[in-house]
């Protein structure tokens, strides 16, 4: 499909009806203080990869609700420690993969984490690792509307908190420089990133592609595409719900993250987007809060996005900040 979202002009003043819920601070404190209850309980445990450049280690801590969440940390060979360090969140329906598939962001010198999301890694890639042991209200299937019917129950308070986590066990590696932490991710990886940007306030910057999980009452009027289009297919069968899940998606919506952004901000968007669609990504960045923003625009691609060419991007844009 050609362009079928706002016109560029349009989309660089576009703002988000998304509305903030009340208790959106005290529902993020209360979350993240009930998983900090529990230890963090970081392990990692060195690899045999057979790769002589770098240094991996299957890491393993304590999520939301104490789960075990698994991930990789990837460092390079021989490097001077502490390390800055880039953390790193998956797609929809993508797992952590194979360690030699992550090589990219240790070939600069810096520390990579890459979080494993509970109960993906099914779709694409080579598989994840991490189950999602908590149950939930009926569904239609994917993740998007998973315990919809309440803040409190839905799948991403889940993914949230497990990402703020990763953050801290990545951090706890000796290895590591805590003063010097970026976060990225494409997708729904960069929907968590948006997220991060909000729960983290000591991180040196964030980069999110095409981020999904922005904008909720737009994206799900606007695509016909999944996995946004989950949540028009569950209230196709749930007549009457779409204002009690639209307030569930309001306490995850990247929009209202955006509006805590304490660190400069890379983003992307593709004008042909239609899994997530432009103005849904221009809706978080025009609400990121931190002056220092910048967002490339890729006129004639879909989710793809820019690709190797905003890897590029942002391998520049990140040697002055880390």
């Amino acid at each position: 499909m050609a362009l079928f979202d706002l016109p560029l002009d349009e989309l660089r003043a576009y703002r988000s009806a998304s509305v903030e819920p009340e208790d959106f601070e005290a529902f993020w404190s209360k979350t993240l203080q009930e998983a900090r209850e529990y230890d963090l309980d970081a392990r990692f445990e060195a690899v045999d990869t057979g790769l002589s450049t770098v240094t991996v280690y299957d890491v393993t801590f304590a999520g939301f609700g104490g789960h075990p969440v698994k991930g990789w940390l990837t460092l390079p060979a021989g490097a001077a420690e502490p390390l800055p360090l880039i953390v790193e969140f998956i797609g929809y329906g993508g797992g952590r993969g194979l360690p030699h598939e992550h090589l990219l962001w240790a070939s600069t010198g810096r520390a990579h984490f890459v979080m494993d999301t509970r109960g993906q890694g099914s779709a694409w890639g080579a598989g994840g690792g991490t189950p999602d042991p908590v149950g939930g209200a009926p569904a239609y299937p994917g993740f998007m509307t998973r315990g919809i019917d309440a803040p409190e129950n839905y799948y991403y308070r889940r993914v949230f908190t497990d990402a703020v986590r990763a953050v801290e066990a990545a951090r706890s590696h000796p290895a590591t420089d805590a003063a010097r932490t970026v976060a990225i991710g494409a997708s729904q990886g960069g929907g968590i990133t948006v997220a991060v940007g909000g729960l983290v306030p000591d991180l040196v910057a964030i980069a999110p592609d095409v981020p999904f999980l922005c904008d909720y009452p737009r994206a799900a009027t606007l695509t016909d595409r999944h996995p946004y289009r989950e949540i028009g297919l569950y209230l196709k069968t749930h007549r009457g719900r779409g204002a009690d899940a639209l307030r569930t998606l309001s306490y995850f919506d990247g929009v209202h993250f955006a509006a805590r952004g304490r660190a400069p901000a890379l983003f992307s968007a593709a004008l042909e987007d239609q899994t997530c669609p432009p103005s849904t990504v221009f809706a978080a960045f025009n609400a990121w809060a931190h002056e220092d923003r910048t967002i490339e625009v890729y006129d004639f691609n879909d989710h793809e996005g820019g690709g190797p060419f905003q890897e590029a991007v942002k391998l520049r844009w990140l040697r002055s900040r880390l």
